[in-house]
């Protein structure tokens, strides 16, 4: 075996030599910079760029264009200039919630973003959670978003239940600490 491995190690290492030079020639010919005959380097890919960015950075710096007032003729009879159109009023703002709001937080699986989304929906109590229907599961759930599906899956209802009744070691013993 050793006579047949020393008669191919000249191939295999011709072979090795081959493999290197290959791969050199292929990483010059992606190399995105070009070499001059003087020694300088000219990186074309910043050149490309360069008078765009100098385009750019000059709006950048530019002043904000001033807009004239258009001059009215003295002679012309005044006519009343229709009022702009009215922008629509705001979006009522969401009721505040009230001062015995409970906190929601303590629902495993309800974290900021839905203790918000829930104040949206008017929700703030253990109560009106612990009274939620299957319909008004279903109502609710199809507000959450990308949150559908917790109601359930974090037994909301049951958890709002012993927290409304102000069972603390039954929830804890069931559902752990949170909060």
């Amino acid at each position: 075996m050793t006579t047949e491995l020393n008669a191919l190690l000249p191939f295999i290492l011709i072979g090795l030599v081959v493999l290197v030079v290959a791969v050199w020639l292929i990483a010059k010919a992606n190399r995105k910079t070009i070499v001059i005959d003087d020694g300088s380097i000219k990186q074309d890919v910043l050149d490309e760029g360069a008078e765009r960015a100098r385009r750019n950075q000059a709006l950048i710096d530019a002043a904000p264009a001033a807009v004239k007032p258009v001059a009215e003729p003295a002679t012309a009879p005044a006519e009343p200039v229709p009022a702009p159109p009215l922008a629509p009023a705001p979006a009522p703002a969401p009721a505040p919630t009230p001062a015995a709001a409970d906190d929601l937080a303590r629902i495993k699986g309800v974290g900021p973003k839905l203790v918000a989304l829930l104040g949206e929906l008017g929700v703030t109590s253990y109560a009106q959670i612990a009274a939620w229907t299957d319909a008004d599961v279903e109502r609710i759930d199809a507000q959450l978003g990308r949150f559908a599906g917790r109601i359930t899956r974090d037994q909301w209802i049951e958890q709002a239940k012993m927290l409304s009744a102000g069972d603390e070691a039954g929830f804890t013993e069931r559902f752990g600490r949170n909060g």
